[in-house]
């Protein structure tokens, strides 16, 4: 009989294809708890690649699970770290140090504690001022960076920004806007979702919506989200000096054509020498959201780049 012989040739084909979709599925992502700098960071991580992890650094109003469509992207070559800034998401609300300097330096012994030294950073909105603050003091330990939309507090005229249009809500915080906020998390923002973006309807989708305000809800996390604005004053102070020494790292600047535009590029180009500027065509300031497969074909096409290949130069992409 042939049955038999038919049947193992079968589930041995079987066993091939699942193995094959397997090789090709997108790296499971691990949730992590790291003890570093005296707190718990939560943090996203995938793959297990050779080459330089790269630490993904959300911004305000958003979370570490704002990278998740870009991590399967990037992890099959590398670890993948997306940590929660401290005081956002469920890592660990310090008594203080929301200044970008030392939330850089939390970030840092995070990645000290997980045992990696070179790093590739990229950062969105208060993540990117993190992550211009991690490369200017530990620029040995960062072979690439990557600013995404908004701006560099003390460098150039940068009180002029675009994000700055709206003064009140940079100075927005103590007890009576906790209590006007509580329970209604999602309406205040409502202001940035929204005002921020190109267009309101394909900004940060529902669900996202969702997830945020009900994180930020959480006892403390808008007293800690605050403090990230409320720490601007010092964050200009501190980035002024480090901009006296220019970071010579390849840098890839993405901007919303509708948000920071030009402006990131050029205060970019104040503080480093090697840039490459990326406008993203029509989109706002929530590029992840707004223009996810045009930013994110232009972060791993820089990230997985051989150092050598970067350069500088300044495009619009769609």
């Amino acid at each position: 009989m042939k049955i038999l012989p038919n049947l193992v040739s079968h589930l041995g084909a079987a066993l091939i294809g699942l193995a094959a979709l397997h090789a090709h599925a997108a790296p499971a992502v691990h949730d992590r708890m790291v003890e570093a700098a005296g707190l718990l960071i939560h943090t996203l991580q995938a793959g297990n690649g050779p080459e330089t992890p790269v630490v993904l650094l959300h911004g305000y109003s958003e979370t570490s699970h704002m990278w998740l469509p870009l991590i399967p992207r990037l992890a099959d070559r590398r670890v993948v770290l997306a940590p929660d800034l401290p005081g956002a998401g469920t890592s660990s609300i310090p008594a203080s140090g929301f200044d970008k300097t030392t939330l850089a330096q939390d970030i840092h012994a995070m990645v000290q504690a997980m045992g990696y030294r070179k790093v590739k950073l990229v950062g969105h909105d208060i993540g990117l001022m993190v992550a211009y603050a991690y490369a200017a003091q530990y620029p040995d330990e960062v072979e690439s960076i990557t600013l995404m939309d908004a701006f560099l507090p003390g460098v150039g005229d940068w009180q002029k920004v675009w994000l700055l249009r709206d003064l009140w809500h940079f100075h927005f915080y103590g007890d009576t806007p906790l209590k006007l906020v509580q329970g209604r998390e999602r309406i205040y923002f409502e202001h940035f979702w929204n005002d921020f973006a190109a267009d309101p309807k394909h900004s940060v989708p529902e669900a996202d919506r969702q997830f945020y305000a009900r994180t930020y809800g959480q006892p403390g996390r808008m007293a800690a989200g605050f403090e990230y604005l409320h720490a601007f004053p010092q964050d200009a102070v501190d980035f002024a000096g480090f901009a006296k020494t220019p970071l010579k790292m390849p840098m890839l600047v993405l901007a919303g054509e509708k948000a920071s535009g030009a402006f990131l590029i050029e205060q970019a180009r104040m503080v480093a020498t090697n840039v490459n500027g990326v406008t993203i065509k029509g989109s706002g300031h929530w590029l992840m959201e707004e223009a996810p497969e045009a930013s994110m074909t232009e972060l791993v096409r820089f990230i997985n780049a051989p150092q050598a290949e970067t350069s500088m130069r300044s495009r619009a992409a769609d």
